[in-house]
């Protein structure tokens, strides 16, 4: 199977049964992912170790987004199942996405367009710098 290195790139942190990366169509600047590598469709079928890599996965980004982007707020969350706006249905994922006072503007209303301010190569370098200063 050939990878694509470009989504490769975006994986933020990895353990052993979970793994995080950048959204790469962003709700907002810092959108990212926390999955498990095993396919999962419900809560019900997280392993407890599971659970306990994405909350350790969620700490640990929600503070390096702290440190980097500096949002006022975020929204942390899981939609599950199609209806409920699972982009990858049947499978798990959390979105951590941070926000900011005023963060919504025009563009989306207008233009069904968002604007991001930062390229995710420049994210992805400042969030694995500071997750490795977590360690």
């Amino acid at each position: 199977m050939v990878r694509n290195k470009k989504r490769n790139a975006y994986v933020v942190l990895k353990t052993k049964e979970v793994f995080s990366l950048l959204n790469i169509y962003p709700y907002n600047n810092g959108h990212i992912m926390v999955v498990p590598k095993r396919h999962i469709d419900s809560i019900e079928r997280i392993s407890p170790s599971e659970w306990q890599q994405m909350h350790f996965h969620i700490r640990a980004i929600t503070s390096a987004l702290r440190k980097i982007l500096k949002p006022d707020g975020f929204n942390i969350g899981i939609n599950i199942g199609k209806v409920a706006g699972a982009g990858v249905d049947k499978h798990l994922h959390i979105h951590i996405v941070p926000r900011w006072e005023g963060d919504t503007n025009f563009m989306p209303v207008i233009s069904q367009t968002k604007v991001i301010s930062q390229s995710l190569k420049e994210l992805y370098k400042s969030l694995r710098a500071a997750i490795e200063k977590e360690k």
